[in-house]
């Protein structure tokens, strides 16, 4: 099996109708000799935020000496992205020969794997082949019934900022997704909680009660901002002064802090992680596609929020960093989220949209979604690629203008080539 047959094989498994659950899961693991019992997790849960986080908490444990795994989802511009060691990506033949080896155990079950549960599992088989200290484990969606929640307490079970998404899965309130996200909290282990609102913080603090898990909340009240500009921010954090990270946005500062508290926690349980440790692995940390700057002429940002709240988050942003600048706005976005909600709070600054069609069954097609922002009476053009999307938006835009590319995050991978192409 070469790469392409086993991307193949796992993108042909067919998760419509089949029912939540950890029972596939656990199955195939238990055939393949429970890879993930080898393991030691930080587990993070949470609706916006998880990746970032996840990046900052592996960047800094690998600057602290610690081999590391890292698995994320979805994937920017390539598959193996997904899983990492050490910063770096599975192999293409790795991904092979452990998708060759899952392949007849998934296929020997009575009821097949989905697509997710079978890349947990080759995950976990790669991180244990590699014998990882520590794995950074994001979860794909929710928490109580998502696949990566067949692990044993964690280290620490990380719980990122909640809001409304997946609505139709997870629950129609923050209070029932919440409740969701905090079935990873596992008995008399360590929960850190990014700080939010009070309904969601009960929700998180009865489950550690009912699993006599520590609950670390991780309050901006130990933060200072310092300054920030398009190459970063320098911040505070109680005694730790003048810390530097390349992530942009205030939300992203709610992020450090809260992984911040994540390793106070594990210091305080012995995992050594120097301050060097900290102080290097923030400033070296990449997480592509979130506020990106790709290039300065004209500036062109990229960012993959993909809901109200992501929206919400990319708003305070440009209102930080670009004050009273019109962007031209590159967007796609799929058919099953609030759009509507999304493209009214990014309509007060923009001076037009550049609409596309991203790379996923479920995207809207470029010309509705051009009708739909035809109601704010600005310029719309609708491209019949993402490739032209980039080339009219930075046209439109000219050498002193800002492109801002968002709504999906599968876009952003076509958008990097085009640009590519460009320079």
């Amino acid at each position: 099996m070469n790469v392409n047959e086993a991307l193949k094989y796992i993108h042909s498994i067919c998760w419509m109708g089949v029912r939540p659950g950890l029972g596939r899961t656990r199955e195939l693991l238990a055939k393949m000799g429970n890879p993930e019992k080898k393991l030691k997790f930080i587990h993070i849960a949470g609706t916006n935020g998880k990746g970032s986080t996840a990046a900052m908490l592996e960047r800094v444990l690998r600057e602290a000496g610690y081999r590391t795994g890292l698995y994320t989802s979805p994937y920017i511009l390539r598959f193996n992205e997904r899983m990492q060691v050490c910063g770096q990506e599975i192999s293409d033949g790795e991904l092979s020969e452990i998708t060759e080896y899952v392949q007849p155990l998934a296929e020997s079950m009575q009821e097949h794997p989905t697509e997710f549960e079978l890349v947990t599992c080759i995950a976990m088989e790669y991180f244990a082949r590699h014998a990882c200290e520590i794995v950074v484990l994001e979860v794909g969606l929710g928490g109580e019934l998502d696949s990566t929640n067949v692990i044993d307490a964690p280290e620490a079970a990380v719980i990122v900022n909640i809001g409304l998404d997946h609505m139709q899965v997870l629950g129609n309130t923050v209070e029932e997704i919440a409740q969701a996200k905090a079935g990873i909290i596992k008995d008399g282990c360590d929960c850190v909680l990014y700080a939010q609102e009070p309904g969601v913080e009960d929700v998180i603090r009865r489950s550690c009660e009912d699993h006599c898990a520590r609950l670390h909340r991780a309050s901006m009240d130990a933060l200072t901002p310092v300054s920030h500009g398009l190459e970063g921010q320098v911040f505070n954090w109680k005694e730790l002064k003048g810390l530097h990270i390349p992530l942009l946005g205030e939300h992203q500062l709610h992020n450090a802090c809260t992984v911040l508290t994540a390793l106070e926690t594990l210091r305080n349980k012995g995992w050594c992680i120097p301050e060097s440790a900290i102080r290097a692995g923030l400033e070296k940390v990449s997480w592509p596609g979130r506020f990106q700057l790709m290039r300065k002429h004209p500036l062109f940002i990229i960012d993959g929020g993909h809901n109200a709240q992501c929206l919400e988050a990319l708003v305070r942003a440009i209102r930080d960093y670009l004050p009273g600048r019109k962007l031209t706005f590159l967007n796609g976005c799929m058919a099953d989220k609030d759009y509507g909600e999304m493209f009214r709070m990014l309509a007060p600054f923009a001076k037009e949209f550049v609409t596309v069609t991203p790379d996923n069954p479920r995207s809207l097609p470029a010309e509705d979604l051009a009708r739909h922002l035809e109601r704010y009476n600005l310029p719309v053009c609708a491209c019949v690629s993402v490739s032209e999307g980039v080339k009219t938006a930075i046209e439109h835009a000219g050498p002193d203008g800002v492109v801002c590319a968002c709504g999906s995050l599968y876009m952003i991978s076509a958008i990097c080539e085009a640009l590519n192409q460009i320079d």
